[in-house]
């Protein structure tokens, strides 16, 4: 077991080493809880010898952390490249380094909620969603969010009563998509809220939106956008479908060994 005692060692050094192929493009996840080579994965093992020698195996762990994965489902396999992420001097205090170590884990979590999000059913990601929303304060209580999507629905996924008497409500839309948002899909879900004769509303997508979609919501009232990179970090933030562990992290207690003090 890791010393956290959280997971096995062999799972979790699994797991990170996939993370890394797959932001080098060489494995894929064609659905939730299946890793694939890629072609250029294939290919890869055909002109490579095993062992690996260590330079490479460096290469590999190192070398495309700053890498972003497409989401689960996309039919382009290949990673989209960012800009590098940050590294750790060589100088680098231990409190840097576990500063960079949570952002890389952080960063992993995100992209996998994302990998998730995108193979579970519209209900559920709707349901994910209103959970999401009660976790950061919309709403008494859970049975104010209720879920109404589906057939129908007018374009409306979710309906939040901000006060007991359902007097003040949110309308909620929420897309798991891969292709981007654009401006038609903001523009139906205003009519949509106009149509509720509604005040507010919040689009929820596991993808993006268009430099039109937001110049049209900043142009219109009442409208709030949250992308898939924004979603994954608030349901990590608050706790949606993520635990977190506790690390002790040793401090001396200067004020403890003060022999002055009353």
């Amino acid at each position: 077991m890791l010393t956290s005692g959280t997971q096995q060692v062999y799972k979790n050094r699994a797991g990170w080493a996939h993370d890394r192929l797959k932001r080098a493009g060489l494995s894929s996840s064609p659905k939730r809880g299946f890793w694939k080579l890629t072609a250029a994965g294939t290919t890869f093992v055909n002109t490579h010898a095993a062992p690996l020698s260590p330079e490479l195996t460096q290469k590999l762990a190192m070398d495309f952390i700053g890498v972003k994965l497409k989401a689960l489902g996309s039919t382009d396999e290949s990673p989209i490249p960012t800009p590098p992420a940050a590294t750790v001097p060589s100088v680098a205090s231990p409190d840097d380094q576990l500063e960079v170590a949570v952002a890389e884990l952080r960063k992993s979590a995100a992209s996998e909620l994302l990998e998730i999000l995108a193979s579970v059913s519209p209900s559920f990601f709707e349901r994910v969603v209103l959970d999401l929303l009660h976790e950061m304060g919309y709403g008494a209580n859970r049975a104010d969010l209720q879920q109404v999507g589906g057939p129908g629905d007018a374009g409306i996924d979710g309906v939040i009563s901000l006060d007991r008497l359902g007097l003040e409500k949110v309308y909620v839309q929420a897309k798991r998509w891969q292709e981007n948002i654009s401006r038609p899909h903001l523009q139906a879900f205003y009519g949509a809220l106009a149509g509720q004769k509604a005040r507010k509303g919040v689009f929820i997508t596991t993808s993006l939106f268009s430099t039109q979609a937001r110049d049209y919501a900043k142009s219109v009232e009442g409208i709030v956008l949250i992308d898939g990179p924004r979603l994954a970090g608030l349901m990590i933030d608050y706790g949606i479908g993520v635990s977190a562990r506790v690390v002790k992290i040793p401090k001396i207690d200067s004020d403890y060994f003060d022999e002055n003090a009353a």
